[in-house]
């Protein structure tokens, strides 16, 4: 009986050193240079990105949240729309957000932004492997996919939402041969609909699979072909879970049931998008990321056309419904990205082909090596991070307005409502970048003072405006010191004018 034992471990330990070795194959393989050449890709691309004005407004009620233990419900920030109702749909990443900072700082946000936009590249890779089998092809999949998210690869809510949406998809591809993989999907809804609103989006790609696991048929190089019972109907069983979770979260939750409202307000009644925000508008079709896109879509087509192969039906539709948002929002092209680059692979591999030689060791753990490296380089050191937030905010104005004890009400920047809230809390900002509510009409309001659409005295003398804090380059601001206003601090980023 003890020597029997005893082969037994002996077994279990030869199988774990074998396991081990498999391991420590694959780090050194050419897969695996693929993936830290992703990652430092986007460790690369967000070096520079401690600019987005929409950090700080997070960040503030990150701040809120953590420490008071409660989500708001009012507008706390605004002197304009202060103490009507704004609903703090974000609130779970805003709190990440703000860990991120309490734990390390400005230093802290940035390695939050590097790991989750290398993370989301990996995903991608492994997504677009996952339908290709391809290692080169997934790569460039990943890059294709990495050019549209370059749109949205900064410190918000944003990132952590499409992050989700990459594992949703990878989920309900393993979920077709591995039923498990589905039951990670309503825990992973109840996280994402406390994040951010692409929760919503995510939803119609999980019923998008459900109702195509019914289908069967041939329509030209369209084919269907449907799941077998018993995993149809744990995907059922997912989705309805993943909708009762979200629905419950909502009603228990800090929010309640504007948690579910909003992306649908957020993409029908947009106030603010279209004549402020640039990411609401539609993309310049001139622009190489909507060539990009639109050259995508007919390769999608064009490819299978011409070698006479098939395109699934989930796949047309999911590439359909994400085509038709980017071409309303800038922003939806990083979801169109997340969704087009996998099936883009699958139409590649085949002409492209396999590529994979004899593996190299040495040379792929010099590789390996060469990128963690160069991401610990390129990986920006508190005081550049500093530099991009001088850069790009009112620091000055900021440092200026509190020197000087200027008091409002302060009439401010819309790009700059957020850093001010951030920054300077004792005073109450005119409109911050939170615009997807309008309930006073204040945004359209301040859209036609800055448009000039209207006489330029009337904002200011309406609310009583004392001072302003603009952009160095803003039109209206040539206009005002001829309305009886004084310019009285000016640098490159922005400039302070008083009665």
């Amino acid at each position: 009986m003890l020597l029997e034992q005893e082969v037994e471990v002996i077994g279990q330990t030869g199988a774990e050193i074998r396991r081990s070795k498999g391991w420590w194959k694959w780090l050194v393989s050419f897969p695996a240079v693929l993936i830290a050449g992703l990652a430092l890709v986007g460790v690369a691309t967000v070096s520079k990105r401690f600019t987005d004005p929409d950090l700080w407004f997070h960040l503030k009620m990150g701040q809120i949240i953590w420490t008071t233990h409660s989500a708001p419900s009012t507008d706390l920030f605004s002197f304009t729309t202060q103490g009507h109702a704004r609903a703090a749909h974000e609130w779970l990443a805003q709190a990440f957000i703000y860990w991120a900072y309490r734990m390390g700082g400005y230093s802290g946000l940035m390695l939050w932004l590097a790991s989750l936009t290398a993370l989301l590249l990996v995903l991608l890779y492994f997504l677009c492997y996952r339908y290709s089998g391809n290692v080169l092809v997934s790569f460039l999949g990943a890059m294709c996919g990495w050019l549209f998210a370059t749109v949205g690869l900064s410190l918000r809510p944003l990132l952590l939402g499409h992050v989700f949406l990459a594992i949703e998809l990878l989920l309900l591809e393993h979920g077709v041969r591995n039923r498990r993989c589905l039951w990670v999907l309503p825990p992973l809804f109840a996280v994402w609909v406390n994040c951010h609103g692409s929760w919503f989006f995510g939803i119609g790609v999980l019923f998008t699979y459900w109702i195509c696991s019914f289908a069967r048929g041939k329509w030209g190089l369209i084919v269907a072909e449907p799941w077998n019972p018993e995993q149809r109907r744990w995907l059922g069983l997912a989705a309805i879970l993943s909708v009762c979770a979200c629905a419950g979260i909502a009603f228990v939750g800090p929010v309640g049931v504007q948690l579910l409202l909003h992306p649908l307000s957020s993409l029908l009644h947009q106030h603010t998008g279209p004549s402020l925000v640039e990411e609401w508008m539609p993309p310049d079709l001139r622009s190489i990321r909507a060539l990009a896109m639109i050259g995508a879509v007919v390769s999608i087509l064009v490819i299978p056309l011409v070698r006479r192969s098939e395109l699934r039906l989930q796949e047309i539709l999911l590439v359909a419904m994400a085509f038709g948002l980017a071409l309303q929002h800038v922003r939806m092209l990083l979801v169109f990205g997340i969704v087009m680059s996998p099936v883009l692979c699958r139409v590649l591999a085949p002409v492209i082909g396999e590529s994979r030689k004899r593996e190299h060791p040495v040379l792929n753990a010099s590789l390996v090596a060469a990128c963690l490296a160069a991401m610990i380089w390129l990986f920006p050191r508190p005081a550049g991070i500093q530099e991009q937030i001088t850069r790009g905010n009112p620091a000055g104005a900021v440092d200026f307005v509190r020197r000087t004890q200027l008091t409002g009400p302060m009439l401010n920047e819309y790009v700059f409502g957020d850093y001010l809230v951030w920054a300077m809390p004792e005073e109450k900002v005119f409109i911050d970048g939170d615009g997807d509510d309008d309930p006073t009409g204040v945004f359209q309001e301040f859209a036609r003072w800055a448009t000039m659409a209207e006489d330029p005295n009337l904002l200011p003398d309406k609310h009583g405006i004392r001072f302003c804090v603009l952009a160095a380059g803003n039109p209206i601001a040539r206009v005002m010191p001829h309305l009886g206003w004084r310019r009285v601090y000016a640098d490159e980023v922005a400039q302070v004018l008083v009665r």
